[in-house]
């Protein structure tokens, strides 16, 4: 089972590389780099009324759910 982090532990992270966004199209349309890099591509992705994918940390198999998401773009600033 995927480790469950707090959104404080998730806000440390966010200039950590070694992030993946899955976005269901096998490798066309994901991105690796920066938690906030992938944060900002799921951002664009819900914008453009597409779903935001799945966050995984490479190694270690974390994944975040939708409001660890959303709580992590308000923090970055990028609207709702």
């Amino acid at each position: 089972m995927p480790e469950k982090l707090s959104h404080d532990e998730l806000v440390g992270l966010v200039k950590t590389p070694g992030w993946k966004l899955v976005t269901g199209k096998g490798d066309k349309g994901g991105v690796e780099g920066t938690l906030e890099d992938v944060l900002k591509e799921s951002h664009e992705r819900r914008k453009e009324g597409t779903a935001p994918g799945l966050i995984r940390k490479i190694e270690t198999e974390i994944e975040l759910d939708m409001i660890q998401i959303e709580k992590l773009w308000w923090y970055l600033g990028l609207p709702l």
